[in-house]
């Protein structure tokens, strides 16, 4: 009788999975479709190639840094559907309102606020999530939600290329605008879906049946040693952006074969999100030991190789660990930190991590003008002492359940 019924909460876990991966599907077409087309969609309206750095970057600092905040709303009012709702609607209106921006400081103002949307609704999100993967293993109900998500980021772009190809005749900041408009299609289905599992599952606290009791004040130990080991991961990896700019400076890779290779990433990135989640709830944070070791090796492949087929072996490796941090990561906050208190670790660690990215991504950029060995050497030794530190997290958590 127990074993059914555990089996009974088990599939509704993944049925609330499954769901939150299809509004993350949809999101996903949504925002990621159009940040692909932002940059040059403000230099249509005038902006300077400053100003287009600078909207990218203040946008992801406050996307991560307000999730602090946000996560610890959401542990201390336990709203999570509210904020999640909340999230998602300015999450994903800003996208298909851009259509009517005839100033690139308006189209500024609604980046910045899809990225404040984000941050909203992040941890609150994250947070149920977590609940539900503790039903059938919390690698592997993150990497499913991830696979469903960057199902979505391949087919955004795809979808924009679709609309403005057809509507070309229009010119291009017509054809531009008409694409985003298009953009409410899967904003709306998002939000459909993610209404049907508020009506569905109104309480995902109750998927995590075993209740942990949190200390009154801090976090354990290993969890501070933990949000080091990802902010030196996040620090040694570099944005996409920046590959595609040495592609295209260099020559190895032009045009459109260029989201061609992002759309490749995206697809290795969702794969190996499965797999390492699978390999993370069978030997727990070995599996994000491995690969961080192999992501560690995408710089010099990418930036100092000439060679086209190592240069596709790196961009390989980068999608292997952009799987990793999308699913892992977030399944190790789940395991570590109990549910009452998930929220705010969720956020802390969103901060520090978005914080660190930046950092590190500003870094390379400034690396990348002076010595690409250099740069090559700074991403492997961080990444590599991100596994060290992770390793030292391992042996930790191991000798304090002695």
């Amino acid at each position: 009788m127990e074993k059914e019924k555990n089996n009974q909460l088990a599939k509704r876990a993944l049925q609330f999975i499954i769901l939150m991966g299809v509004v993350s599907l949809f999101s996903d077409m949504t925002y990621e479709g159009a940040r692909s087309l932002t940059g040059p969609y403000l230099g249509l309206l005038g902006a300077s190639a400053f100003a287009v750095g600078l909207i990218s970057g203040l946008g992801e600092f406050i996307g991560y840094a307000l999730r602090l905040i946000t996560g610890i709303v959401a542990d201390r009012t336990k709203n999570y559907w509210l904020l999640t709702f909340l999230g998602y609607a300015l999450n994903l209106m800003a996208v298909p309102l851009l259509a009517l921006t005839g100033r690139w400081e308006l189209a500024a103002g609604l980046i910045l606020a899809e990225r404040i949307g984000k941050a909203i609704r992040k941890p609150a999100r994250d947070t149920m999530v977590s609940y539900a993967a503790r039903q059938v293993g919390t690698g592997f109900g993150f990497a499913l939600e991830e696979l469903l998500d960057q199902v979505g980021a391949m087919l955004g772009p795809l979808f924009l290329s679709l609309v403005i190809l057809l509507n070309k005749n229009l010119g291009t900041l017509a054809s531009y605008r008409r694409g985003f408009a298009f953009l409410l299609l899967p904003a709306l289905a998002a939000m459909l879906v993610l209404t049907t599992s508020r009506l569905k599952f109104p309480v995902p606290q109750d998927f995590e049946t075993k209740k942990e009791s949190a200390p009154k004040t801090g976090f354990p130990r290993p969890f501070w040693f933990y949000l080091g080991g990802a902010a030196l991961l996040a620090a040694g990896f570099a944005d996409f952006p920046l590959l595609a700019f040495h592609f295209q400076k260099r020559l190895l890779f032009i045009g459109a074969t260029i989201p061609l290779l992002y759309t490749l990433a995206m697809g290795i990135d969702a794969i190996s999100a499965l797999i390492f989640g699978k390999l993370f709830d069978r030997i727990g944070l070995k599996a994000l030991m491995i690969s961080t070791f192999l992501s560690a090796f995408f710089a010099p492949l990418a930036f100092l190789s000439q060679q086209k087929l190592l240069i596709l072996l790196g961009v390989g490796l980068w999608g292997i660990g952009m799987g990793a941090l999308e699913s892992i990561l977030k399944a190790v906050v789940a395991n570590m930190i109990p549910g009452e208190r998930r929220g705010t670790a969720y956020g802390l660690f969103h901060s520090i991590f978005g914080l660190a990215w930046f950092l590190g991504s500003a870094l390379m950029g400034f690396l990348y003008d002076k010595s690409l060995p250099a740069l090559a050497v700074f991403s492997i030794v961080a990444q590599l002492a991100a596994a060290a530190v992770f390793l030292y997290v391992y042996k930790l958590m191991a000798r304090e359940k002695r």
